[in-house]
C-alpha cells in the first residue's frame, strides 16, 4: 500500500540546492504566492525588455536561473548532469515562443531535429519536446480546426507545418528518442491531434516514439482517449499519451463566454481533478497499449498513479510510464520519486535569455491560479531551511 508520506522527505527535495539556491527559491515563490505582484512585475519586466534597459543581468540571476538549465544545450548539463546523479532524467526544451514567419519556423524546427540528436547521445535525455505553434502559425492551426476551405496558399502554408511535424517526428524516431507536443488552445486543438494520431500510426508500431497531449481540465478528454484508442487497436499502433491539466483555463472560458458557445473547461477544480484522475487510471489499465507521461505538481495524483501501478503489478521502473515536473519546481515530488526508482524527469527550458522571458513570465502566472501550489512549495522550502539550521554540521550544503 502507497503512503502518503514520500513527498514530505524535504532533505532528499533539496539535496541539490545550496544555500543560496533555497533562499533564491523562498524569495521567488513568495512573489509568485501574490498575484498582484506578479501582475506587476509581468508588466515592469516587459516594458524593460522592450526599452531595452539593462535588467537581463537580474532576470538571469533570479526567474532564469530558477526555472531555466541555461542559454544553450551545453550550458544546461551541468544540471543535468546534477539531477542525474540523483537519478532524476531531464528533458531539454528550447523554450522561445511568439514566432510568426516562416523562416523562423524552419529555424525552430532545425532547432528541435537538433536537440533531438543532442539528446540521442545522453542516457540522461529520453524525451525531445515541441510546441505546435512554435512550427506553425496559430492561425492556420485554428482554420484547418475550423474545417473551412483553405485558399491555394493555405494548403502550402498547411503542407510546410505538416512537413515540419514529420520531420520532427521522423528524427525521433531514427534517434529512438520519444517527442511530445505540447498541449494548445482547444480551438486549434483538433489539428494538432489529428496530426498526431497521423505521426502515431506512422511512428508508433512497435512502441510509442510520438506522444500528444492531453489537457485534461477539458472535460472531453476521457471520450476522446478512448476513441483514439479504439482507432489504435484498428489500425494497430501504440498510442503516446502526456497528461496535465491544462495550461490556458482563463483564456478557453472568456472565449466561450464571448463568442456564446458552451466552455470546453471542466466547471470546477475538483472535476478538473476527476477529469484528470479519471484519464490517468484509465491509460494505466490499457498499459500494453498507452505509453504514459504524467505531466503533474499534484501531489494526490502521483500517488493515486503510484497507487494504481502497485495495483495493476506495473513495475515502477516500466519503461512505459514517466512522471515529470517543471524545473525548479515541485523538487519535492520529482527527487523523491526518482529516489524511489520510478521514471522521473523534469522539463528543463533552455534558451537566450531576453527570448526565454515570456515562457517564464507564463510560468509564473500560471502558478498563481493553481490553488494552494505556491503555498505547498514555500511550505516545504521554509521546512528544509528550517531543518538545515538544526543540523549539527553543514553536510551537503
Amino acid at each position: 500500500m502507497i503512503t502518503q508520506k514520500i513527498f514530505n522527505d524535504t532533505k532528499t527535495a533539496f539535496k541539490l540546492k545550496s544555500s543560496e539556491d533555497l533562499n533564491r527559491a523562498l524569495f521567488l515563490f513568495s512573489m509568485i504566492n501574490r498575484p498582484t505582484l506578479v501582475k506587476i512585475g509581468t508588466y515592469l519586466t516587459k516594458i524593460s525588455l522592450k526599452l531595452h534597459l539593462p535588467v537581463e543581468g537580474l532576470i538571469k540571476s533570479t526567474i532564469f536561473k530558477q526555472f531555466s538549465g541555461g542559454e544553450t544545450m551545453e550550458a544546461c548539463m551541468k544540471v543535468i548532469e546534477k539531477m542525474y546523479s540523483k537519478k532524476l532524467h531531464s528533458i531539454l526544451d528550447y523554450s522561445v515562443e511568439g514566432k510568426e514567419e516562416e523562416a523562423q519556423f524552419d529555424a525552430a524546427m532545425k532547432k528541435k531535429i537538433s536537440v533531438i540528436e543532442f539528446a540521442s547521445e545522453k542516457k540522461e535525455i529520453p524525451y525531445a519536446v515541441f510546441k505546435p505553434t512554435g512550427i506553425g502559425r496559430f492561425e492556420i492551426w485554428e482554420k484547418v480546426s475550423s474545417k473551412v476551405t483553405l485558399t491555394q496558399e493555405e494548403e502550402e502554408e498547411w503542407a510546410r507545418v505538416r512537413n515540419r511535424v514529420d520531420l520532427i517526428c521522423g528524427a525521433a524516431f531514427k534517434n529512438d528518442i520519444s517527442v511530445l507536443a505540447d498541449g494548445e488552445e482547444s480551438w486549434m486543438q483538433d489539428s494538432a491531434d489529428d496530426l498526431m494520431e497521423e505521426m502515431m500510426i506512422k511512428y508508433n508500431k512497435e512502441k510509442a516514439i510520438v506522444f500528444n497531449t492531453l489537457q485534461c481540465y477539458r472535460w472531453d478528454r476521457l471520450h476522446y482517449l478512448q476513441e483514439l484508442h479504439l482507432r489504435a487497436n484498428d489500425a494497430g499502433f501504440k498510442i503516446g499519451a502526456k497528461i496535465v491539466r491544462g495550461a490556458y483555463m482563463e483564456k478557453e472560458n472568456e472565449r466561450a463566454h464571448k463568442m456564446g458557445y458552451p466552455t470546453p473547461i471542466c466547471e470546477s477544480k475538483e472535476a478538473t481533478d476527476v477529469s484528470f484522475n479519471g484519464v490517468l487510471a484509465y491509460c494505466l489499465g490499457q498499459i500494453d497499449d498507452i505509453y504514459l507521461f504524467i505531466g503533474t505538481h499534484n501531489e494526490m495524483s502521483n500517488y493515486l498513479a503510484l497507487q494504481v501501478m502497485e495495483d495493476k503489478l506495473i513495475a515502477i521502473n516500466d519503461p512505459r510510464v514517466w512522471f515529470s515536473q517543471l524545473y525548479g519546481m515541485s523538487d519535492h515530488i520529482s527527487l523523491n520519486l526518482a529516489k524511489k526508482g520510478y521514471n522521473t524527469a523534469k522539463l528543463v527550458p533552455f534558451g537566450p535569455v531576453r527570448e526565454v522571458v515570456p515562457y517564464l513570465i507564463r510560468r509564473a502566472q500560471e502558478n498563481t491560479s493553481v490553488r494552494g501550489q505556491t503555498g505547498r512549495e514555500l511550505a516545504l522550502l521554509i521546512e528544509e531551511r528550517k531543518r538545515r539550521k538544526g543540523e549539527p554540521t553543514k553536510g551537503n550544503r
